[in-house]
């Protein structure tokens, strides 16, 4: 079948994951077909399948990059594992709620669709998920054998903090009150006090 006028694979790639994505953020995996997503794209049906080779795979890479893209951020900008737990703390709430606020779609479809993976394809998503986590869950015990930290589960306390800080994507809004520092800076302040990590904060820290 030939392509439509303008369906490059540069071009049409590319559009095909971003409506995917904003279909299966607002009406879900199930209730959203091929069919559906090439006339969002403004292809043919059939079409799709030079791109991609089936719906689940679609949703796996979705999910797939998103997670590879969020682990690839971190190291980026992570302070180094001899650095102070407490700066390396910091560093990771202040990241998870930046990277993750500019892209509710993505994060929304991780937590709700994982269960429409296929057992290989939800075992290899679980595996990056862990992958991160356990980054968190490793600060966490570095600063417990330092001394900084007063936590008795890292495991459970990585989980809580990550789906409080993931938590912030439900309400947040550009135009609210406060901005994004601002908000980084409350919740790391609730972060800090959670791992009992020293006095609350003082003064106007925003950055």
């Amino acid at each position: 079948m030939a392509r439509t006028q303008g369906s490059h694979s540069d071009i049409t790639g590319p559009r095909l994951r971003d409506a995917a994505l904003r279909l299966f953020a607002q009406d879900g995996y199930a209730a959203v077909s091929m069919r559906r997503i090439a006339q969002e794209v403004g292809v043919q049906a059939g079409a799709l399948y030079n791109y991609i080779p089936d719906k689940q795979t679609l949703l796996f890479e979705l999910l797939q990059a998103h997670m590879q893209d969020l682990l690839a951020a971190w190291r980026a900008c992570a302070p180094g594992p001899d650095a102070d737990p407490l700066a390396r703390l910091e560093a990771f709430t202040r990241f998870h709620i930046r990277f993750n606020t500019q892209r509710a779609d993505a994060v929304f479809i991780s937590y709700m669709e994982l269960r429409n993976l296929s057992p290989e394809n939800f075992a290899a998503i679980e595996g990056l998920r862990r992958t991160y986590e356990t980054t968190l869950e490793d600060i966490l015990r570095a600063g417990v054998a330092q001394g900084a930290f007063t936590v008795t589960e890292p495991r459970i306390t990585a989980m809580a903090l990550i789906s409080m800080l993931t938590g912030v994507n439900t309400w947040y809004r550009g135009a609210g009150r406060l901005s994004l520092p601002e908000v980084e800076a409350l919740y790391w302040d609730m972060v800090r006090r959670a791992v009992a990590a020293g006095p609350a904060a003082t003064g106007d820290d925003t950055r």
